[in-house]
Order: C-alpha cells, then structure tokens, then sequence
C-alpha cells in the first residue's frame, strides 16, 4: 500500500454500516492542508471538517506521519518521548505518562464562573502567559459568524485568554492558525483536544520552527467532537429558528444544580434576551447515544489527552458531580507544570486523586473507547474494511453479546441521528428528527440495558407515582447524604415483578447505604426488601 492510499483511505473508505457504504477516519484537524496545498479543509454534507484531496500530494510521507489517523507513531511512543525520563513518573494504560493527578478548582479571580467546570483550563493558560513560560495562547474563540461560531485563534494577553473560556462542542480545524504560528516568532501553548494535540506533536517532530515556538500543549478530556449539527440542534429545539442562530454557549452553569446539570444560552441574529434551555429538555443532549459524532472519534483510544503535558476535564465522580460550580479532574505529565501549578497552590483547591479515580471519571468513555473499539475494528475485520492502526486491537474477547449489541447500536443511533437532522430540515420540522429518532432510541435501551434493571427503573416511576411526595422527599435525602434515622418506605419484589401496592416499612440507617441503587439491583430477589431508589 502505497503512503497514498493511506491518506486517500483516512479521507474515504468502505463501511458497510456507513449511509451511503463509505465512512471517513479524517477528523478535519487540518495538518494535512497545513503542509501540502493538495489538501484542503472545509465541512462535509455532516457538518463535520474534514479533508477534501485536490491534487497529487507533494510529499505523502510527510503528510502520513503528522496525520493523527495515519501516523505509525501512537500515544504510548510520543508519551514516552516527551515524559518517559522524568523523575517519578509513573505509566497507566488508560492515563498514559504522568506525575500526579488531582481533583479540585481554582478559588481566585472568578476564574471557576467563567469555565465549564473548575476553571483550571484558562487560569493554567493565564498562569503560563504571567509567568512569562509562554507569549501567547492557541485555543478556540468565538467565530466571525453563525456558520463558524467557534474558530482556532492566538490570544496574547490574560484579557484576551478570558474570552476564550468554556468548552466549545463544536467542530473546528487549525490549518490557518498553525500557519500564523509558523509566520509569528514567539513561544506557543497550544490547548486542544486529544486528537488536535497528538497531530500538534507529530507536526514538531518533523517542523524545527513549529518544534521551537510551541513549547506546551494543555489536553482536554474528549467524549468524542461535534459536527455543527449539534449546536443547531440544540438551538432549534430551544425555539430558535435555524436562520436566527447566532452562537450556543454549551455550558451554561445553572445555580444551585449538580454540575453535571446545566444549559445551553443561544444567542439571536436579531438580537433579544437569549434563550436559555437546560440540556435534561432537549433531546441530542444525551451523550452516551453519540449524536452528530465524527465517525473518527469511534476510532480513537485516546480519552485523556496523553500526548499533553497537562490535561483537563469535567470530575464527573460521586463526591464532586453536586458541586454545581464544577470540579476538573486534572493529570499532569510535565514537570515544568507541576512547578507552576505549586508555585501558585494558593488559589487552587486542589485533592490528590489516583489512576482509578481519573478513570472512574470518565468510566463509560474508556469503555467505548477501548472494549467497543476492539468490538468494531473486529467487524470491520471481518468484512476486510481498512481501518486506522490502533492500540486496541481487534477483538470479541471478553465482550458479552449484549455489549456487541450496545456497541452495533451505538454505531446505528451515531449515523441515523445525522440522516435525522437533515430530514428536519429538509421539512423545516424539528420533531422529525424526534419522530425518526425515537425508534431507534428504544431498541437501544432493550438492547443495552438489562431486563432487570428495566423492570427497576419501570418499578421505580410507577412507585414514585403512587407515593405521596413527602416520601419521596424522604428517599431522596436518603441518597443525598441527609439524615435518615427513620423508617423509610421501600418495595418488595416477586417472581412476577410486579410491586405490591402496600410497600413494606423497612428501617434503615444512612451509614447502612452507599449507593441506594446499587443496593436496589443488588437485592432484587425474592422476598428481599430493598431502598427504594429516587
């Protein structure tokens, strides 16, 4: 196989599961058209960046190893290169490289506010910019229009940096801006996710001057990238009609709720209040069904950014999940940042963590990322489909057939939801997409979740109707950490599975609960009584 067709492959290859029979490994990064005029990059039918070929390409070697999809060089050798001789550092198969990791936020300079979660992004950016380790900032910022709301800029002062804030789940490429750095002297970070930061790394290994000027790279924890899709979908389903779409700020904090409770602010074209929706009323918001997701993302076993020398997300873990201001989880790889990070612990909050608490965070997307990926290049495998060189190699081992189903779904919900979409608005009518959607949505819950969890859940809502409210209140301070020195209102399950219309008194001590619904499934037997889980 020639360099070539490796490329011609990443852009376009046979996929049997694809709409339309082929599927494109190009996740619109942009170093492909940063280093040969062959290339170029612009959004496809999807709404995703992607690459588009125009000609022959002048040096295809060249372009291969810094294409993230491409490159023979995987996480474990560029980790290994940047942090592998540093004193204490430790390897963890799913955290790659690395020193410390942590839990925490930043207490100072309303930095927290401003961010999606504890503000450690940009304060980390500000911090390297005062200190004088950086002259200035590659991250994304708001875009010229309602068909860029978000680009890849350089900010060069902590004022600038401010307004870069947040996270953005909207697709975007960094050809244009990896050429200002080229052109620019100065000393770069650059803040990207997983993906954009291994190509950022591939790109120095073969560029002195890109080598040179970008000294750092800040990870973020990565679920998978948006096509533009989302974003107006999320606005249309608020009441904002596609042409009035001006820009979707996607982590609108609401006060008093848990972090992971928060909305979306869309702005008008025509100017007005913004419209502000939580995100548990819309209907694309559900992560885990990978809506408009780039079809890359499910062919990448990167989560936490290993190729940065910092990296950042969302602490999605029990005992930080309430705190609605938000909490990062946090890993660093780079001394040089855990200097800095020290030297100004002052204005953080900050807990140490551990490689099962960093995984534990982000639990589902290694699962899908590492167990599914190995389900889907074995597909792939067997019908003889190109596929990327991953670290996760093909394999059923260990994965039950009810996870192989799960995982097949997940691929059907990802390219129905962009047919979906266009459908809505080829008929101006959002609730098409629902209507199209909603079947498919249930046979991936009969698939994925087991029957009797579904008989508990369906238990559930049928019990918390007939309970008077205050006993529901009751079940909830129970589980939220209240005083629960009473009796509480629990059920009884049968063969049948059908609860008894009298729930039997049970009492239970808040000492005796860890997690009530785990305790719920666990006891789901007969004449077990178990909590009822609210």
């Amino acid at each position: 196989m020639s360099d070539l067709n490796v490329m011609e492959r990443v852009i376009s290859s046979p996929d049997a599961d694809a709409i339309g029979g082929y599927a494109t490994y190009c996740v619109g990064c942009g170093t492909c058209a940063f280093l040969d005029p062959a290339f170029t990059i612009a959004k496809n039918n999807d709404g995703c960046y992607q690459a588009f070929m125009q000609s022959g390409i002048q040096n295809p070697a060249k372009v291969e190893s810094a294409c993230p999809f491409a490159s023979s060089a995987n996480e474990d050798v560029i980790g290994n290169d940047l942090f592998g001789s540093q004193a204490g550092v430790q390897h963890d198969q799913y955290l790659g490289y690395y020193l410390n990791a942590y839990v925490g936020y930043v207490s100072a300079d309303g930095w927290r506010s401003r961010g999606s979660s504890g503000g450690m992004v940009s304060w980390l950016a500000s911090k390297m910019l005062e200190d004088g380790l950086v002259d200035a900032v590659v991250h994304v910022k708001d875009g010229p229009d309602s068909e860029h709301m978000y680009t890849y800029q350089v900010s060069h002062s902590v004022e600038e940096l401010k307004t870069g804030a947040k996270s953005k789940y909207y697709p975007v490429e960094m050809s244009e801006v990896l050429a200002y750095v080229r052109k620019h002297e100065g000393r770069y970070l650059f803040i990207g996710i997983p993906c954009f930061v291994k190509a950022v790394r591939l790109l120095r290994r073969q560029d002195p001057v890109l080598n040179e000027r970008i000294r750092y790279c800040i990870g973020l924890v990565c679920g998978h990238l948006k096509s533009d899709f989302f974003a107006k979908s999320e606005a249309w389903e608020s009441g904002v009609p596609l042409e009035d779409i001006a820009r979707v700020d996607f982590r609108h904090k609401t006060p008093g709720s848990p972090a992971s409770d928060y909305a979306v602010e869309v702005k008008r074209v025509s100017g007005g209040e913004p419209v502000v929706t939580r995100t548990a009323e819309l209907s694309t918001t559900n992560w885990g069904l990978g809506y408009f997701k780039y079809n890359a993302c499910d062919y990448c076993d990167d989560v936490l950014a290993e190729t940065a020398d910092v990296t950042f997300g969302d602490a999605w873990i029990p005992k930080y999940v309430n705190d609605g201001e938000g909490c990062n989880v946090i890993v660093v790889r780079n001394q040089d940042v855990q200097d800095l990070i020290d030297a100004h612990r002052d204005e953080l909050v900050l807990h140490d963590s551990d490689s099962a608490e960093v995984y534990q965070s982000q639990a589902g997307g290694f699962r899908h990322r590492r167990q599914g990926l190995a389900y889907r290049l074995h597909v792939h495998q067997e019908r003889g489909e190109w596929t990327p060189t991953k670290r996760v190699k093909p394999s059923l081992d260990g994965i039950s057939e009810q996870r192989q189903k799960t995982y097949a779904m997940r691929t059907m919900l990802k390219n129905e939801s962009f047919a979906a979409y266009r459908e809505a608005v080829e008929t101006e009518d959002f609730n098409v997409f629902k209507k199209h959607m909603k079947p498919v949505e249930k046979e991936y819950a009969h698939v994925s979740v087991p029957f009797k969890k579904r008989v508990l859940r369906k238990a559930k809502q049928l019990v918390k109707t007939a309970l008077p409210a205050s006993a529901v209140k009751n079940i909830k301070i129970l589980r939220g950490g209240g005083v629960a020195s009473g009796i509480y209102l629990t059920a009884r399950s049968f063969h049948t599975f059908v609860f008894v219309a009298s729930p039997t008194l049970v009492p239970i001590k808040r000492t005796d609960v860890v997690d009530a619904f785990s305790i719920a499934y666990s006891a789901f037997n007969d004449e077990q009584p178990y909590v009822l889980s609210a």
